[in-house]
C-alpha cells in the first residue's frame, strides 16, 4: 500500500512520480483516505516542484476516470469541443457550438458558473425561462444526438477528484499553478469523450493570464497534456484587454448572441475570435481540409441561418422558448432601470481596465462572489463602444442595465473610472495573438 506521505514526499523531493502514485493519490481524494491536510500539502508540492508533461498526462487522466467518462459509438461525426479561459463578455460557446453543429459536428459543451470578475456560460443561459442546464447524462447524450449540440453545467458525476482538489486548491494558495490548471481543465473537458479540443487562452488584463508569458506557458501545457491524452488540441491566445464584444450581463449577451447568429448584428472582434476558434474546431474535427474551407463553411452556416436554427432548436429543446430568436425578451427578464452612460471629455479610448468592469457587472448583482450566490440575471452593460473609438465629450460610451438609479449611477461611475481617454490614439492589443500546438 502506497502511503499518503510518502507520495507527498517523493513530489516534495522533486522527484518524478510514478503512474501508481498519481493513481493512488487521485482514489484517496474520491474515498476521502487523504486528509485535507494532505491534499494541501500535495498541492503545494505540485505547485512548488512542478510536473512533467508525462505526469501531468496520468495525473489528468486519473482525474478524468474518477466519474463517468461518455463516449459517442452511435454518432456518425465528430465530437468537438471549446473552452475559453475566461473574460468580461466572453459569449463565444454559443456562436461556436451552433457553427461547428451546423457544418456537421456534434458539440457536448460542459460549462461553469461565473465567479469573480469573469462571467459563466450556464449563468447566461438561466437568463432565459425554462432553460434546463442540468439534464440527465442519458438526456444530454440524446440532445447531442438529434440536435448536434447541448450546453449544460458541470455535474457530480464528472471528474469529481477535481471538484475536491479544486476546493482545496482554493484555500490553500495553489490556484494558479499549471499542472493543475491543465489537469482541472482537461479533466472535465475530456470526460466528454472528445475527438477533437480548441482552447480560447485569454491574456490581458481582464483574464486569469495577464501576460503573454503566462498565457503561452498555459497554452503549450494543455495542447501538450491533451494531445498526450489522445485528443488533438490547439489553444489560441486572443486578447482580454478589453470587454468581448458589446455587452457585458447575463441577458444581455444571449440578446448579443441572437443578434450575431440571425446576423443583425456581429461585433467585428467578436467575429474575428469566433470564427478563429471555429476554422480550428473544423480542420481538427476533420470538417474542413484547410482554412479557407473551414472560412466558407462557417460563413455559410451563419449566412443560411442554419447555426442560427442549431441554437433556437437547443434552447426549445432545452426547456426554453421557441421564439427566441424573433422575440428574445419575451423569455428573459429586463432591468429596471436602463441609463446611457455619458462621456465628460473628447478623445481616443486608450484603455480600459476589463476586470473592473467585469467587477462592476459583479456589483449591480450579475456575478457571484460566493458561490452559491443568487444573481440578477437582467443587469450589466451594453452599446460598450471600443477601444480606439474617437468620442467627444456628451457622446454615449456604453449603457447600463441596473435594479434602480442608485445602482445605475455608481455602475456608471466604475465604468468611466475604468478607462483611460486621451487626446492621440494609442497602439490598439491583437485580437488574435498566435496559436500553440503541441511540442513535437
Amino acid at each position: 500500500m502506497l502511503l499518503p506521505q510518502e507520495i507527498i514526499r517523493h513530489k516534495r523531493d522533486g522527484l518524478v512520480l510514478a503512474q501508481e502514485e498519481i493513481q493512488a493519490f487521485i482514489d484517496g481524494l474520491v474515498s476521502g483516505s487523504f486528509t485535507d491536510a494532505q491534499v494541501g500539502a500535495m498541492a503545494m508540492c505540485i505547485y512548488q516542484q512542478g510536473m512533467t508533461v508525462d505526469e501531468t498526462v496520468a495525473f489528468t487522466n486519473a482525474m478524468k476516470n474518477s466519474g463517468d467518462v461518455l463516449s459517442w459509438p452511435e454518432l456518425d461525426g465528430p465530437i468537438v469541443d471549446k473552452h475559453s479561459t475566461g473574460g468580461v463578455g466572453d459569449k463565444v460557446s454559443f456562436m461556436l457550438s451552433a457553427i461547428v453543429a451546423a457544418c456537421g459536428g456534434y458539440v457536448p459543451m460542459i460549462s461553469g458558473r461565473g465567479l469573480g470578475h469573469t462571467g459563466g456560460t450556464v449563468d447566461k443561459l438561466e437568463s432565459i425561462a425554462g432553460f434546463n442546464v442540468q439534464p440527465s447524462l442519458r438526456a444530454f447524450k440524446s440532445l447531442v444526438a438529434e440536435h448536434g449540440l447541448a450546453i449544460i453545467s458541470q455535474t457530480s458525476n464528472l471528474a469529481p477528484a477535481d471538484k475536491r482538489l479544486y476546493g482545496v486548491r482554493d484555500i490553500t494558495a495553489t490556484v494558479d499553478s499549471i499542472p493543475l490548471i491543465t489537469a482541472s481543465i482537461l479533466s472535465k473537458k475530456l470526460s466528454a469523450g472528445l475527438d477533437a479540443l480548441v482552447m480560447d487562452i485569454k491574456v490581458g488584463n481582464g483574464a486569469m493570464m495577464t501576460d503573454i508569458k503566462q498565457a503561452n506557458a498555459l497554452a503549450q501545457s494543455i495542447v501538450n497534456v491533451a494531445t498526450g491524452a489522445g485528443v488533438k488540441t490547439e489553444a489560441i491566445i486572443t486578447d482580454m484587454n478589453q470587454v468581448l464584444g458589446s455587452s457585458a450581463g447575463n441577458a444581455l449577451e444571449i440578446k448579443e448572441t441572437v443578434d450575431y447568429l440571425t446576423g443583425e448584428y456581429r461585433e467585428p472582434r467578436l467575429h474575428q475570435v469566433t470564427v478563429s476558434l471555429a476554422c480550428a474546431m473544423l480542420q481538427h474535427a476533420g470538417l474542413a481540409v484547410d482554412e479557407s474551407q473551414a472560412r466558407a463553411k462557417i460563413e455559410q452556416a451563419l449566412s443560411s441561418g442554419k447555426a442560427a436554427e442549431k441554437f433556437a432548436d437547443m434552447i426549445a429543446a432545452m426547456g426554453g422558448p421557441g421564439d427566441l430568436l424573433t422575440n428574445p425578451w419575451a423569455s428573459m427578464p429586463k432591468a429596471n432601470v436602463v441609463q446611457d452612460i455619458i462621456v465628460k471629455q473628447d478623445g481616443y479610448i486608450n484603455g480600459m481596465q476589463t476586470r473592473d468592469i467585469g467587477m462592476a457587472v459583479v456589483a449591480l448583482g450579475g456575478g457571484r462572489l460566493a458561490g452559491d450566490q443568487q444573481i440578477d440575471h437582467s443587469v450589466g452593460f451594453d452599446a460598450i463602444t471600443p477601444l480606439g473609438s474617437y468620442l467627444k465629450a456628451g457622446d454615449v460610451i456604453a449603457r447600463v442595465h441596473a435594479k434602480d438609479s442608485d445602482s445605475a449611477a455608481q455602475a456608471s461611475a466604475r465604468y468611466l473610472t475604468a478607462l483611460e481617454i486621451g487626446e492621440g490614439l494609442a497602439e490598439l492589443p491583437s485580437v488574435i495573438y498566435h496559436s500553440v500546438n503541441a511540442d513535437t
